[in-house]
């Protein structure tokens, strides 16, 4: 059963927000989607699920090293970041990174995933980032300071995994 939540962030600190947020849900094993348009917050969210999981290194975003893994300053698992928008071979292709050999003791977050990586876990998160377009009757003109930063963040669990979390938590 597939469980969602909807978000609406109205800036890049609320995107991390919700990443810190969301990494408190997270354990090693888990595999996280990450779609939207580029500058969508993709990255930003992973910052803040970075900090969140407590890792080493700033989290930036890896479209050109293909992944890069954040070792856990603590107790936490590892974060594998891994930009497939170059990858074109599906699941083939990120099978040459070893990330079905890094999930199982990580976070793994995948941005521009989709249609990609589902193979590698039935259990999945996955985060959908679209710019709001035109105006938002719950954006009230305190928090619209600037639309172009406005989001709506849709978290969905796919797979027994994410069957009994309560993803309504990540609204704050």
């Amino acid at each position: 059963m597939d469980v969602g939540t909807r978000i609406t962030v109205t800036s890049p600190d609320q995107m991390r927000d919700v990443g810190r947020r969301l990494a408190k849900l997270l354990r090693p094993g888990d595999l996280v989607l990450l779609t939207g348009e580029l500058g969508a917050g993709k990255t930003t969210l992973t910052r803040g699920l970075g900090e969140g999981l407590g890792v080493r290194g700033a989290v930036t975003s890896p479209t050109f090293v293909i992944a890069r893994v954040h070792p856990s300053l603590g107790d936490g698992p590892p974060l594998v970041h891994v930009d497939a928008y170059r990858l074109n071979g599906g699941l083939d292709e990120m099978e040459d990174l070893d990330l079905d050999v890094s999930l199982p003791d990580s976070v793994v977050a995948v941005e521009w995933g989709e249609g990609k990586v589902e193979g590698l876990s039935e259990d999945r998160l996955h985060v959908v980032i679209q710019r709001t377009v035109g105006s938002d009757p719950a954006v009230t003109d305190t928090m619209a300071a600037d639309v172009d930063d406005v989001r709506d963040v849709v978290v969905t669990g796919v797979g027994p995994r994410w069957a009994g979390e309560d993803l309504a938590s990540l609204a704050g």
